[in-house]
Protein backbone atom coordinates (compact mmCIF):
# COMPACT_ATOMS: atom_id res chain seq x y z
CA UNK A 1 0.00 0.00 0.00
CA UNK A 2 1.10 3.91 -0.76
CA UNK A 3 -0.24 6.55 1.50
CA UNK A 4 0.07 9.55 -0.74
CA UNK A 5 1.90 12.70 0.51
CA UNK A 6 -0.51 15.27 0.87
CA UNK A 7 -1.80 12.36 3.81
CA UNK A 8 1.23 12.09 5.35
CA UNK A 9 1.96 15.88 5.02
CA UNK A 10 -1.43 16.31 6.88
CA UNK A 11 -0.82 13.42 9.66
CA UNK A 12 3.18 15.35 10.20
CA UNK A 13 1.88 18.70 10.59
CA UNK A 14 2.88 18.49 14.41
CA UNK A 15 6.23 17.22 13.48
CA UNK A 16 9.26 19.24 13.57
CA UNK A 17 12.47 17.69 11.98
CA UNK A 18 16.32 18.34 11.98
CA UNK A 19 18.53 16.91 10.02
CA UNK A 20 22.24 17.75 8.84
CA UNK A 21 25.91 16.19 9.03
CA UNK A 22 27.44 14.28 11.90
CA UNK A 23 28.65 16.97 14.55
CA UNK A 24 26.52 19.74 13.26
CA UNK A 25 24.46 19.71 17.23
CA UNK A 26 21.22 18.39 16.01
CA UNK A 27 20.81 15.74 18.97
CA UNK A 28 21.74 18.77 21.61
CA UNK A 29 19.44 21.42 19.46
CA UNK A 30 16.62 18.70 19.35
CA UNK A 31 16.90 18.10 22.98
CA UNK A 32 17.02 21.76 24.26
CA UNK A 33 13.83 22.38 21.86
CA UNK A 34 11.90 19.49 23.55
CA UNK A 35 12.75 20.79 26.93
CA UNK A 36 12.10 24.41 26.05
CA UNK A 37 8.82 24.01 24.43
CA UNK A 38 6.81 21.03 26.19
CA UNK A 39 7.20 19.06 23.23
CA UNK A 40 8.04 14.80 22.57
CA UNK A 41 11.79 14.04 22.02
CA UNK A 42 13.02 11.70 19.38
CA UNK A 43 16.68 11.62 19.41
CA UNK A 44 19.22 9.72 17.23
CA UNK A 45 17.35 6.09 16.23
CA UNK A 46 14.60 6.59 18.29
CA UNK A 47 12.79 4.52 15.74
CA UNK A 48 15.03 1.24 16.41
CA UNK A 49 13.04 -0.51 19.15
CA UNK A 50 10.51 -1.18 16.31
CA UNK A 51 13.07 -1.42 13.43
CA UNK A 52 14.97 -3.92 15.11
CA UNK A 53 12.29 -6.63 15.67
CA UNK A 54 10.14 -5.50 12.57
CA UNK A 55 12.42 -5.77 9.29
CA UNK A 56 12.76 -8.67 7.58
CA UNK A 57 15.78 -9.13 4.89
CA UNK A 58 13.25 -9.25 1.91
CA UNK A 59 12.10 -5.44 3.05
CA UNK A 60 14.82 -4.03 4.77
CA UNK A 61 18.24 -5.85 3.96
CA UNK A 62 20.46 -3.02 5.59
CA UNK A 63 18.83 -2.59 8.98
CA UNK A 64 18.65 -6.58 9.32
CA UNK A 65 22.27 -6.13 8.84
CA UNK A 66 23.01 -4.82 12.59
CA UNK A 67 20.23 -7.31 13.29
CA UNK A 68 22.77 -10.50 11.81
CA UNK A 69 25.91 -9.11 13.05
CA UNK A 70 27.46 -11.27 15.24
CA UNK A 71 30.97 -9.59 15.31
CA UNK A 72 31.32 -5.99 16.05
CA UNK A 73 34.57 -5.89 14.36
CA UNK A 74 33.35 -6.96 11.12
CA UNK A 75 31.18 -3.48 11.43
CA UNK A 76 33.83 -1.23 11.96
CA UNK A 77 36.64 -2.75 9.73
CA UNK A 78 34.08 -2.49 5.83
CA UNK A 79 35.56 -0.98 3.40
CA UNK A 80 34.62 2.91 3.23
CA UNK A 81 32.52 2.90 0.09
CA UNK A 82 30.76 0.01 1.97
CA UNK A 83 30.09 2.21 4.51
CA UNK A 84 28.85 4.95 2.99
CA UNK A 85 26.63 2.47 0.70
CA UNK A 86 24.84 0.76 3.83
CA UNK A 87 24.49 4.06 5.94
CA UNK A 88 22.29 6.31 3.26
CA UNK A 89 20.84 2.87 2.80
CA UNK A 90 19.86 2.47 6.22
CA UNK A 91 18.38 5.90 6.36
CA UNK A 92 15.96 5.14 2.99
CA UNK A 93 14.93 2.35 4.86
CA UNK A 94 14.16 3.54 8.31
CA UNK A 95 12.46 6.63 6.89
CA UNK A 96 9.38 4.21 6.65
CA UNK A 97 9.26 3.63 10.27
CA UNK A 98 10.09 6.69 11.17
CA UNK A 99 7.02 8.10 9.45
CA UNK A 100 4.90 5.44 11.30
CA UNK A 101 6.24 6.38 14.54
CA UNK A 102 6.03 10.12 14.07
CA UNK A 103 1.88 9.77 12.81
CA UNK A 104 1.30 7.84 16.24
CA UNK A 105 2.80 9.62 18.76
CA UNK A 106 2.24 13.37 17.37
CA UNK A 107 -1.84 13.80 17.00
CA UNK A 108 -2.03 15.83 19.94
CA UNK A 109 1.47 17.24 20.54
CA UNK A 110 4.49 18.56 18.85
CA UNK A 111 7.44 16.59 18.48
CA UNK A 112 10.62 17.69 17.73
CA UNK A 113 12.90 14.76 15.71
CA UNK A 114 16.51 14.44 14.76
CA UNK A 115 16.00 12.49 11.82
CA UNK A 116 18.20 10.89 8.87
CA UNK A 117 14.73 10.47 6.74
CA UNK A 118 16.56 12.12 3.22
CA UNK A 119 15.68 15.51 2.39
CA UNK A 120 14.11 15.07 -0.89
CA UNK A 121 11.61 12.83 1.10
CA UNK A 122 11.43 15.12 3.62
CA UNK A 123 10.21 17.80 0.85
CA UNK A 124 7.75 15.72 0.26
CA UNK A 125 5.83 14.69 3.58
CA UNK A 126 6.77 18.63 5.32
CA UNK A 127 7.09 21.91 4.78
CA UNK A 128 10.02 24.58 4.98
CA UNK A 129 8.97 25.58 8.28
CA UNK A 130 8.89 22.32 9.44
CA UNK A 131 12.48 21.20 8.84
CA UNK A 132 16.24 22.40 9.96
CA UNK A 133 19.34 21.04 8.23
CA UNK A 134 22.36 21.65 11.15
CA UNK A 135 26.01 21.48 8.78
CA UNK A 136 29.40 21.49 10.01
CA UNK A 137 32.77 21.66 7.94
CA UNK A 138 33.69 17.98 6.70
CA UNK A 139 36.80 18.08 9.16
CA UNK A 140 34.64 18.78 12.13
CA UNK A 141 32.50 15.70 11.77
CA UNK A 142 35.43 13.44 10.91
CA UNK A 143 37.58 14.20 13.34
CA UNK A 144 35.33 15.23 16.64
CA UNK A 145 32.94 12.81 15.51
CA UNK A 146 33.50 10.33 18.98
CA UNK A 147 34.44 13.76 21.23
CA UNK A 148 31.07 13.27 22.71
CA UNK A 149 29.37 10.82 25.68
CA UNK A 150 27.27 9.30 22.89
CA UNK A 151 26.99 5.57 24.06
CA UNK A 152 26.17 4.31 20.19
CA UNK A 153 29.29 6.28 19.24
CA UNK A 154 31.40 5.29 22.11
CA UNK A 155 30.55 1.97 21.88
CA UNK A 156 31.82 1.95 18.42
CA UNK A 157 35.22 3.78 19.70
CA UNK A 158 35.57 0.78 22.05
CA UNK A 159 34.87 -1.71 19.36
CA UNK A 160 37.75 -0.06 17.44
CA UNK A 161 40.12 0.11 20.22
CA UNK A 162 39.29 -3.76 20.49
CA UNK A 163 41.11 -4.40 16.98
CA UNK A 164 44.26 -5.57 16.74
CA UNK A 165 45.49 -2.75 14.51
CA UNK A 166 43.42 -0.29 15.90
CA UNK A 167 44.96 2.98 14.33
CA UNK A 168 44.84 1.33 11.20
CA UNK A 169 40.90 0.50 11.88
CA UNK A 170 40.87 4.10 12.84
CA UNK A 171 41.94 5.25 9.78
CA UNK A 172 39.70 3.28 8.01
CA UNK A 173 36.62 4.08 9.65
CA UNK A 174 37.52 8.02 9.62
CA UNK A 175 37.52 7.33 5.56
CA UNK A 176 34.01 5.81 5.53
CA UNK A 177 33.06 8.90 7.90
CA UNK A 178 34.66 11.45 5.69
CA UNK A 179 32.70 10.24 2.66
CA UNK A 180 29.44 9.87 4.45
CA UNK A 181 30.16 13.39 5.14
CA UNK A 182 31.69 14.52 2.27
CA UNK A 183 31.23 17.70 0.11
CA UNK A 184 28.73 16.04 -2.06
CA UNK A 185 26.32 15.09 0.73
CA UNK A 186 27.29 18.85 2.36
CA UNK A 187 25.99 20.29 -0.86
CA UNK A 188 23.15 18.31 -1.31
CA UNK A 189 21.71 19.17 2.40
CA UNK A 190 22.72 22.83 1.83
CA UNK A 191 21.33 23.47 -1.09
CA UNK A 192 17.97 21.46 -0.29
CA UNK A 193 16.38 24.36 -0.05
CA UNK A 194 15.80 24.36 3.38
CA UNK A 195 16.44 26.22 6.41
CA UNK A 196 19.95 26.35 7.11
CA UNK A 197 22.61 26.91 9.95
CA UNK A 198 26.31 26.20 9.73
CA UNK A 199 28.48 25.22 12.90
CA UNK A 200 31.67 27.31 13.13
CA UNK A 201 35.08 26.01 14.43
CA UNK A 202 36.04 28.42 16.46
CA UNK A 203 35.54 27.35 19.75
CA UNK A 204 32.48 29.81 20.41
CA UNK A 205 29.54 28.22 22.58
CA UNK A 206 26.56 28.84 20.65
CA UNK A 207 24.12 26.19 21.38
CA UNK A 208 21.48 29.22 22.59
CA UNK A 209 21.77 31.45 20.09
CA UNK A 210 21.17 28.13 17.76
CA UNK A 211 18.27 27.07 19.95
CA UNK A 212 16.89 30.17 19.37
CA UNK A 213 17.14 30.74 15.87
CA UNK A 214 15.61 27.50 15.16
CA UNK A 215 13.00 28.11 17.42
CA UNK A 216 12.06 31.48 15.67
CA UNK A 217 12.23 29.39 12.04
CA UNK A 218 9.62 26.66 13.47
CA UNK A 219 7.21 29.49 14.93
CA UNK A 220 7.89 27.98 18.24
CA UNK A 221 8.39 31.18 20.61
CA UNK A 222 5.57 33.24 18.68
Amino acid sequence: MNISNNILKHYLKNVYFITGTAYAGKSTTVKMLADKYDMIFCGENYHSAVSDTVATPEFQPDICYLNNLTDWKDFVTRSPEEYERWAFSVSKEAAEFEVAELISISKDRKVIVDTNIPVDMLKEISDYNRVAVMLCPQAMSVNRFFERDDPEKQFILGIIKSCDNPEAVMENYRRGLALINSQKHYDELAGSGFFTVVREDNGTDTKEEVCDLIARHFGLCE
